[in-house]
């Protein structure tokens, strides 16, 4: 009888142990899903502020934006729930460079190069070389244009999130149409 009045308080004092470790570890376990859980929700922001940029990005280089290259703000509403989430700002488009097209290099079927065409007959095409002589032969109406457009998105609702893009974009513009 001795010894079975020794091993209860083990038994009890193991089992305490044994509670204390499986709470711990179920401690850790909630823990690393919270913090998992804010990785997830961070990561979803920041795809929404990119996408967000992305957006604007699309708005601009689908408008005329080379014959008035201007700075803007929009809001954008991602999730459509008729309320602003997210802040981008514009920059205004910078042309990086600009070159003739050639007639030979457009194509007549593509509606973006139809009136482009010059006439190799045609003395007054209206376009001037740098040498100031007029161009009778072989040069386009058009320019072919690279522009950056680059916007800044950010979180209107707090969050943080945040985004910045530049994008690149390649346009065939009507012969005068200036690029700084």
């Amino acid at each position: 009888m001795a010894l079975k009045r020794q091993q209860r308080g083990v038994t009890l004092l193991v089992g305490l142990i044994m509670l204390v470790v499986l709470t711990l570890l179920v401690l850790s376990a909630v823990r690393s899903s919270n913090t998992n859980l804010r990785i997830a929700g961070n990561m979803q922001m920041q795809a929404e502020a990119t996408a967000s940029a992305q957006q604007v990005i699309e708005q601009v280089i689908s408008s005329n934006f080379t014959a008035n290259p201007a700075s803007s703000v929009v809001t954008v509403d991602i999730n459509t729930d008729g309320e602003a989430d997210y802040r981008v700002e514009v920059a205004q488009p910078v042309c990086t460079g600009s070159i003739p097209l050639m007639n030979a290099s457009l194509d007549m079927s593509n509606p973006d190069d139809a009136g482009c065409f010059s006439s190799s007959t045609s003395t007054n095409t209206g376009i001037i070389f740098a040498s100031g002589a007029p161009a009778t032969s072989g040069q386009s109406w058009c320019f072919s244009q690279q522009w950056d457009v680059e916007v800044q998105a950010s979180s209107i609702k707090g969050t943080g999130a945040a985004a910045a893009l530049h994008q690149g974009v390649s346009l065939h513009v009507p012969a005068g149409t200036a690029c700084n």
